[in-house]
């Protein structure tokens, strides 16, 4: 039951459902995030664990880069609805297509990008 309420309260905010509807496009850096969704580091950072404890994202580590993709092995596992049920609400959403067409834009900074979260 805990699982449930964490992964709900995670989907209770504006910010980390925009930052989940990138990371269900691609793979994403801090640095990508914040530009895309034009928030500071320490939002995209702090919003990211939310969703990584909530069991929503994965991380792995390349280099100096940590990337986040959405690990839909475990949420098929725990919740299997509750993924695609976000992927259809944001599919025809106006702000979530207007921040998916500036991921497309951003860019990597620099080595390991604005530092680890």
């Amino acid at each position: 039951m805990q699982d449930l309420i964490k992964a709900t309260k995670a989907l209770s905010d504006e910010t980390r459902l925009r930052l989940l509807n990138l990371v269900l496009t691609r793979e994403c850096c801090v640095c990508e995030v914040m530009q895309a969704l034009n928030i500071s580091q320490t939002r995209a950072s702090r919003n990211l664990k939310a969703l990584h404890e909530a069991g929503f994202l994965k991380l792995r580590k390349n280099g100096l880069w940590s990337l986040y993709s959405v690990d839909e092995a475990d949420m098929q596992a725990r919740y299997p609805h509750l993924l695609r049920a976000v992927k259809r609400a944001l599919q025809n959403n106006a702000t979530a297509a207007e921040d998916r067409a500036r991921l497309k834009k951003a860019e990597r900074l620099g080595p390991g990008c604005v530092g680890q979260p």
